[in-house]
């Protein structure tokens, strides 16, 4: 039970101050997006895109199946076809080519020039095939480099350390877009680079980008463009959310994991089909089937959770499971709920073949891919970022590999593991009301590093508990700050089914979000932990 006595007590008013703190320090306009000549090799890569496109030479851009990679293609697709120039666009298929740019990838490509987008930045062994093939190859990327760089023609990724450019914490899809914008100066173009930023910002939400500085700016006007653009994927986007207002949270919750299902299932070719179609009734088509590969998606992974909770140690400092023939499409998601349930970084492996391929996915302050690099003699492939990382190992080196990591994970101290979950203090149940959700909506959107604040509940009166939904795998929770106070709140918590405590009393975090069904729009509170259960 965690100690929430230094948790203040605010008003709407206090709240409104703490918020202003905050955004005031992390707000940008468009206008002050860096110069993207402030990357690394940007303009030599720009002069030969467009000494490409001058000399008809074929161009090819390899990309990656999640949303950040299929949202950096479709830009580029979408530039490309705007230009208009022929571009041919390959997302690898995560299943029979691997990740990126690769040997496998490039058995098939014939072409004069190679640009990737949300990769490459560890592909050593495709860079030399390309150097023997004569194809020039331009990197643009913003994983973190390792040591040893692909010998390309150019690389442009804002984490490299000769890199000038201010802001480093941005995702693939912004790499790409700041060469396009550099490509439309070369080559004189009247495109609006305007166009791409509803792609960019689901990007960036989807690639949990810290939503601070040009991120936020973006994040905004993206999301603006979404609720009023013709364009035929926004439309069935609007469609199916619903909602007057579109919010960082809609995206991140229903839209990318429909987008990502597709490669994580099948092919990730179909969620860019959809972001780049051309008419409503495509779009319509290709959103269906998006929604059908959601929904086994979520089959898969219950039950990849449900066995490898049984494998878990709950002592480990890092949790690292594996079996054979877990889909390798849900391994990452499997990695979430492990550390949402256990509070600390989980891997999750699937064996095939004596091969073991595998998601990470930390918490807190704990670099996960710093902790694998530190083992990186055990595997044969890793790359990733600080909160997420993918990873390749012989399968007979998964035990050592295990004890290893959680050895490497001693030496830090016990604070990097904790939760960045804080709550920002308890709402009296009076200040709950139409007037706390304008003052929330003045600071969207919400995301990573600008969090929608979490309250705190402390031992509140339990009236009742009920569940709700197709299956009834959802519970409503009637509350009652003190006892025998008159005034109740309902709140909601998602795929859990609670029962009535000991004590009847519930300490749990939780956040507040505007409800709109059936043309009603009501104060919604979703538990976010329960803490005394």
């Amino acid at each position: 039970m965690r100690n929430f006595d230094n948790v203040k007590t605010l008003n709407k008013q206090a709240l409104f101050e703490l918020l202003s703190q905050r955004v005031n320090i992390q707000e940008a306009k468009l206008s002050q997006i860096p110069d993207p000549l402030l990357l690394r090799d940007a303009h030599k890569a720009v002069k030969r895109i467009a000494q490409a496109v001058k000399e008809r030479e074929k161009i090819t851009l390899i990309g990656d199946y999640d949303v950040d990679g299929v949202a950096s293609t479709a830009i580029m697709v979408e530039f490309f076809r705007q230009i208009p120039y022929p571009l041919e666009a390959i997302i690898p298929n995560r299943f029979s080519d691997g990740y990126g740019v690769s040997p496998n990838i490039l058995k098939r490509v014939d072409t004069d020039l190679i640009i990737t987008v949300d990769n490459g930045i560890s592909a050593i062994e495709a860079a030399e095939i390309c150097k023997q093939k004569g194809i020039d190859l331009i990197i643009t990327d913003h994983h973190t480099p390792s040591d040893v760089l692909p010998d390309a023609y150019a690389i442009i990724n804002p984490k490299l350390s000769s890199c000038t450019y201010p802001f480093e914490e941005i995702c693939g899809a912004q790499v790409a877009w700041l060469l396009l914008a550099l490509l439309k100066k070369e080559l004189s173009l009247s495109i609006d680079m305007k166009y791409f930023i509803d792609m960019l910002a689901i990007a960036i939400i989807a690639d949990i980008m810290p939503l601070t500085h040009i991120n936020r700016a973006l994040v905004k006007e993206g999301l603006r463009i979404i609720q009023s653009s013709n364009k035929p994927s926004c439309t069935i986007i609007r469609d199916f959310l619903n909602k007057k207002t579109i919010t960082s949270e809609d995206i991140g919750f229903q839209i990318a994991p429909r987008l990502n299902s597709a490669g994580r299932i099948e092919d990730a070719s179909i969620a860019l089909e959809f972001l780049t179609a051309q008419s409503t009734s495509k779009a319509f088509e290709l959103f269906e089937k998006l929604n059908s590969l959601n929904e086994l998606r979520k089959e898969e992974e219950a039950n990849a959770t449900k066995e490898a909770l049984l494998l878990c140690n709950p002592n480990d400092k890092i949790i690292v499971v594996a079996q054979e023939f877990w889909h390798e499409g849900v391994v990452g998601i499997v990695a979430s709920r492990l550390v949402d349930r256990f509070e600390k970084p989980a891997i999750v492996l699937s064996i095939d073949n004596g091969i073991a391929k595998g998601s990470a996915r930390s918490i807190g302050d704990v670099s996960i891919y710093e902790l694998i690099k530190a083992n990186e003699e055990l595997l044969l492939k890793f790359g990733g970022h600080k909160m997420a990382a993918g990873l390749l190992l012989d399968a007979k080196n998964i035990e050592i590999f295990k004890k290893a990591i959680n050895k490497s994970a001693s030496y830090l101290a016990p604070e990097h593991f904790l939760p960045s979950e804080d709550v920002v203090g308890v709402l009296p149940f009076c200040e709950i009301d139409f007037e706390l959700l304008d003052i929330l909506e003045r600071f969207e959107p919400y995301g990573e590093a600008n969090t929608r604040p979490l309250f705190l509940i402390k031992d509140a009166e339990v009236v009742k508990i009920e569940t709700f939904g197709k299956e009834k795998s959802h519970s409503k929770v009637l509350l009652r700050e003190f006892e025998n106070e008159k005034k109740e709140v309902e709140l909601i918590l998602f795929k859990n089914i609670l029962q009535m405590p000991e004590s009847k009393k519930l300490t749990c975090s939780y956040r507040t979000v505007k409800n709109e069904f059936n043309s009603k729009v009501s104060v919604q509170l979703i538990i976010n932990k329960i803490y005394n259960y």
